[in-house]
């Protein structure tokens, strides 16, 4: 086994952050990019009036919003690892994108809003999360605002998700009454200071503070010691084999938006994290990140990201081995031979060349059509197949046409593109060939709608089909007499047959007609 190979993936910490939308979870990523001095002040993501956004919020529509609609990746250098952060979306109209970048991680960080504790998306995604049996680490967040308990919410995070919380900190105080954060691993005092300076204060081995402090005899904290004796009396015990298989988590206190507690959490979670594991490949098969050959799979494509050169970038999870640019792979999917000379890493829209990139490392690989979302590539003759991303089947429809019948061109242009990033799909009707967009959120159609516009200056007409039922079928049974408004043929991308019901009563209706029709609801 090469051990500088080894050395590196043992670098790696590979992480998506998750939450509810306004919870706070860009606003942390920017945070933790200053840490890594990548960047060096943080913008929020509403920063409409300086002009400041969040550079992980890189899409136009995104910085006019105020939202992130898209996955980030950004990597960075920090205490001797190699951190890379994928940002999901927090709004769930874009869940999709956030369930394939779940797929893509070694561990995931939940930001919770203390005021509000686990609300609906954060509970979809942690399940997501729950299932791949990764490290979760949490950070209730917005502690400079009034909040709830904090032993209200480390008791939700086992009523609601079923995992058990442990304390790493504890609040001293909340929101106007915020005086700092009891460090119980470190044994400190994190001082609550806006400007950041002179913020810990050592505990002796008791845990308390010297009678010279003037905070020892603030009656906050006399408080916060009750509590935090409580907790380490009948609180959850810190286990780092629960942490390593998801069912416990280390719960961090503090405010993103003030950089309060932010650090802390950081130099935890990179000692704590795991590096790359092994992935099971080819049906059966465990395959190291130590393997030399290379692989990875493709879990995110990205068109325009530069909207000066009309890109399109395949983002690749690497799995095994070492890449290099130059290297030649193979596409499983095709057993159609690439060579891999263009190579970027990411700091949000901001790109550089990279030379070479190891197991845990996510790279971006300029595409001109060859890869789709859930490609292998590998080196080597041993083929490898990674398993496949989940995909929704879409629930909301509208049929989609050009404004201006002389920009045909870069209208089927920005069609082709813009699904091939997986976050919309499409349809052709059966009959007319006229294009249908399927998505399971309608903010999907609005960014949509935006980017055609915007980055392929195309105006388009979208006529709303609602809710429906999608249900492919056997093309040996089909006959497109059966089609009619209320279960509309249609065609995936891909050619084959499916009907959009109009409802599930039309669905039933279809059945009794034709019994022996057998419907599916994914290929």
């Amino acid at each position: 086994m090469d051990k500088g190979l080894l050395d590196k993936v043992k670098k790696r910490r590979t992480f998506a952050i998750i939450s509810h939308p306004d919870a706070g979870k860009t606003t942390i990523t920017e945070q933790m990019l200053l840490f890594g001095g990548v960047i060096r002040s943080a913008g929020t993501v509403k920063a409409r009036k300086t002009g400041h956004y969040a550079t992980s919020d890189w899409m136009e529509i995104e910085k006019k919003r105020g939202i992130s609609v898209t996955s980030s990746v950004m990597q960075f250098e920090y205490q001797g690892k190699r951190i890379n952060i994928l940002d999901t979306p927090g709004h769930q109209d874009f869940s999709e994108d956030t369930y394939r970048t779940l797929m893509a991680v070694d561990s995931a960080v939940m930001v919770i809003d203390s005021a509000k504790g686990i609300e609906p998306q954060t509970k979809k995604l942690f399940k997501v999360v729950k299932q791949r049996g990764i490290p979760i680490f949490t950070f209730m967040n917005k502690l400079d605002r009034d909040g709830r308990p904090p032993l209200d919410l480390i008791a939700e995070l086992e009523d609601l998700l079923g995992i058990e919380g442990v304390a790493m900190d504890w609040p001293i105080g909340s929101g106007q009454t915020l005086k700092g954060l009891y460090d119980i691993a470190n044994n400190r005092v994190e001082l609550y200071r806006k400007n950041g300076k002179d913020r810990f204060l050592p505990l002796d081995k008791n845990g308390k503070l010297p009678d010279s402090e003037p905070l020892s005899k603030d009656p906050q904290f006399k408080e916060t010691l009750d509590e935090v004796d409580l907790i380490k009396g009948a609180g959850n015990k810190f286990d780092l084999n629960k942490i390593a298989l998801g069912d416990q988590t280390p719960v961090f206190f503090g405010s993103a938006l003030t950089n309060f507690g932010v650090e802390t959490f950081l130099n935890s979670f990179v000692n704590l994290a795991p590096s790359p594991e092994s992935h099971t490949v080819n049906g059966d098969e465990e395959l190291s990140p130590e393997d030399p050959e290379f692989s990875g799979f493709v879990f995110k494509i990205q068109a325009n990201m530069n909207p000066h050169h009309r890109d399109r970038i395949a983002f690749v999870r690497v799995g095994s081995g070492e890449f290099k640019k130059g290297l030649d792979v193979t596409l499983a999917r095709t057993g159609k031979p690439i060579r891999l000379n263009n190579a970027t890493e990411f700091m949000s829209s901001e790109r550089v060349q990279v030379s070479d990139a190891v197991a845990g490392d996510i790279v971006g690989l300029y595409d001109t059509g060859n890869f789709q979302i859930g490609d292998s590539i590998y080196a080597g003759k041993r083929k490898v197949v990674y398993p496949p991303l989940p995909e929704f089947t879409p629930e909301l429809f509208v049929r989609v046409t050009a404004k201006n019948v002389m920009k045909q061109k870069s209208f089927h242009k920005g069609m082709k593109q813009l699904v091939q990033e997986g976050a919309i799909q499409l349809y052709r009707n059966y009959q007319t060939n006229e294009y249908i967009l399927g998505a399971v959120g309608q903010l999907q159609f609005e960014v949509f709608k935006f980017r055609m516009k915007n980055e392929y200056n195309s105006d388009v007409e979208m006529t709303s089909l609602g809710h429906r039922v999608a249900r492919w079928i056997d093309p040996d049974q089909l006959d497109p007499a059966m089609s009619n408004s209320r279960n509309l043929l249609v065609k995936d991308r891909y050619g084959n047959p499916l009907f959009l019901f109009e409802n599930q009563f039309a669905e039933r209706f279809f059945h009794d007609k034709y019994p022996k029709v057998k419907l599916t609801e994914k290929l």
